[in-house]
């Protein structure tokens, strides 16, 4: 299939998928191919840490018990409490994605001479500002035994924690019902990166024929 990019638009490519699946893995393969590369989750952390932009309102939406000693976010307390409260979430969530896309597309503006951007929203199956700004969105697959296990292997959560996260986001079905691009991550990272390649050379193949 030719991809073809409209004329005079930079190709942004919305790269998602499930907990686990390995986005940061094929954000830094495609980053290796020479793409540009904005992720979300990045600028979430900084936005939350020490003095970061969004630790004002949050202070005030939640109260001192959210803020860890060092002036950080405490993102374990904040973490239990939106996945038992749907209210707290929007609020949180109220905070959040504005001052996430103001980063975003920033950061959209210095990436100007990359080939084409891959913008990486975990939540992008359910974020419409976000999708507004990707022609393109590519979908990070794998089995959800595959996810919990990597989940369970590089963080302090058990399976119930992990599963109830697998729970609360977009169906796997649904991500692939909206996928342009598909990258199965079941096997190894050789793989893993002879796919990244073949979409690299597509991507930028409809970037400058642009």
């Amino acid at each position: 299939m030719i991809l073809r990019q409209a004329r005079g638009r930079r190709l942004i490519i919305g790269l998602t998928g499930g907990i686990g699946s390995g986005k940061s893995t094929v954000a830094m393969l495609f980053a290796g191919q020479g793409a540009g590369i904005i992720d979300t989750d990045v600028i979430a952390h900084r936005l939350t840490q020490a003095n970061g932009k969004a630790i004002p309102a949050i202070h005030a939406a939640f109260g001192d018990g959210y803020i860890a000693d060092d002036g950080a976010l405490d993102r374990t307390k904040m973490r239990g409490l939106i996945f038992s409260d749907a209210a707290a979430k929007q609020r949180l969530e109220l905070i959040m994605h504005p001052l996430i896309l103001e980063q975003a597309k920033s950061q959209l503006q210095q990436l100007r001479a990359k080939p084409y951007i891959v913008l990486v929203v975990p939540l992008l199956p359910e974020s419409p500002a976000f999708r507004q700004l990707v022609q393109r969105v590519l979908v990070v697959d794998c089995d959800e035994n595959t996810q919990i296990a990597r989940v369970i292997g590089r963080s302090r959560m058990d399976e119930p924690e992990v599963r109830a996260i697998i729970a609360r986001q977009t169906p796997r079905a649904e991500r692939l019902q909206l996928a342009d691009d598909v990258i199965r991550n079941d096997g190894n990272l050789e793989g893993l990166a002879g796919q990244v390649a073949a979409l690299h050379e597509r991507y930028s193949n409809a970037q400058n024929s642009n």
